[in-house]
């Protein structure tokens, strides 16, 4: 078993705790590259825990200290219209966040950090990061905000104010950490923390999220649900295999019915061909190989 809980069982279960928020701090600055102070965790609709509760997914929301939220979400099983689970989750933390007849600029920054464990879309890289960029269509050159806006909104270009997306590939990790965010990548992917880590972050997950401090209750509950982890993606796995392996079948039997009607085909072009050649009526020529007197008169 791992050495340390998984930072998506953290989320949900430790770093909610106020002494426990430098764990989170420290991943959210060393990512988005700025100093990060969560003021608070925020509850919506879209990260209340319930019955029902979708198990692969853990959706976290906080504000920091300037205002800004931040939408935390682990997610393991592929899905293949996560994009729009991003556009959508920031979409509706902006709507939430605002209230009827406020001023535009009470729109809140929103950063949307999405750790998959899956291959989302097609890249070699492990860290994604987009943003709203306007860019002139004839000259080439990107949209600032005027010296009045950067005064009133602060920032630089009109992306300062949007929404912001990072992506984390896990899996693509080369488990080489080369830098301190890599070491937070290496963690999420591994369970490892270096003794020594310079991360922010780290050296207080080293403490906080080390399986054996757990109460035995909660400890339990972690075993639990690693068990169920294990359960639910040996049956995602057989039910690749077994979808890949019928997938496989039904190929081949269509293949082979193919190319029995094809050797068919084939077969009564050339009995079409002779009859041709021996000045066959058409309609004797298609009553024979069932050809049509249009293709009978393309041979």
């Amino acid at each position: 078993m791992r050495k340390y809980i998984s930072f998506d069982w953290a989320l949900k279960r430790l770093l909610r705790n106020k002494a426990n928020y430098v764990v989170l701090e420290g991943f959210l600055t060393e990512l988005i590259g700025q100093d990060i102070k969560i003021e608070r965790f925020l509850e919506s609709e879209g990260n209340k825990e319930n019955a029902h509760d979708k198990h692969n997914q853990v959706d976290i929301m906080c504000e920091d200290t300037d205002g800004r939220k931040i939408i935390v979400e682990v997610q393991y099983e592929r899905q293949y219209g996560y994009f729009y689970r991003m556009l959508y989750g920031t979409s509706k933390t902006v709507t939430e966040y605002i209230e009827a007849g406020q001023d535009y600029d009470k729109v809140p920054k929103v950063y949307s950090i999405n750790i998959v464990y899956f291959d989302l879309g097609q890249g070699t890289d492990y860290v994604y990061h987009g943003k709203q960029v306007f860019r002139g269509i004839h000259d080439d050159d990107v949209l600032k905000l005027s010296a009045r806006q950067r005064e009133l909104f602060g920032g630089d270009e009109p992306s300062d104010l949007m929404p912001e997306y990072y992506v984390l590939k896990v899996n693509n990790f080369n488990d080489v950490a080369k830098d301190r965010l890599d070491e937070w990548v290496s963690f999420l992917k591994t369970g490892y923390i270096p003794e020594h880590p310079k991360a922010k972050g780290l050296a207080e997950a080293r403490e906080k999220l080390r399986v054996d401090s757990l109460p035995d209750d909660e400890r339990r509950a972690y075993i639990k649900e690693l068990e169920r982890q294990m359960v639910e993606n040996d049956v995602m796995k057989s039910k690749y295999i077994d979808g890949k392996n019928e997938g496989i079948k039904e190929g081949i039997e269509q293949g082979i019915a193919q190319g029995i009607a094809q050797g068919e085909h084939n077969k009564s072009i050339s009995i079409a061909r002779i009859m041709k050649g021996k000045n066959y009526l058409f309609s004797d020529i298609a009553e024979m190989t069932g050809l049509s007197e249009d293709e009978i008169s393309a041979l």
